[in-house]
């Protein structure tokens, strides 16, 4: 009994070693191709949003449950490539 177990045992640990590697390999894969790529026809960031709502922030919100309308503390940092934009006051 022993022997046989000897000998099973490195098949099945090999076996195992496969599978997870080709299911690494199948995730691995199904990140890069999320990543855009230049000619991509299509960018994942002009998809719509995934609840077909727009998504807001919790923070943004006050006690009841409105967009506040107290000045947010922003921070940009040196580089930045993007124009400066003056704030704009929320939807009523």
């Amino acid at each position: 009994m022993t022997a046989l177990i000897s000998q099973i045992f490195p098949l099945l640990y090999g076996a195992c070693f496969l599978v997870l590697l080709w299911q690494a390999f199948r995730v691995m894969g199904r990140g890069f191709s999320a990543i855009p790529r230049p000619g991509d026809e299509t960018a994942p960031s002009t998809s719509p949003d995934r609840t077909g709502r727009v998504t807001i922030h919790p923070e943004l919100l006050d006690e009841s449950g409105q967009l506040t309308r107290e000045d947010l503390l922003t921070v940009r940092f040196g580089g930045d490539s993007e124009p400066r934009q003056p704030p704009v006051p929320p939807a009523e």
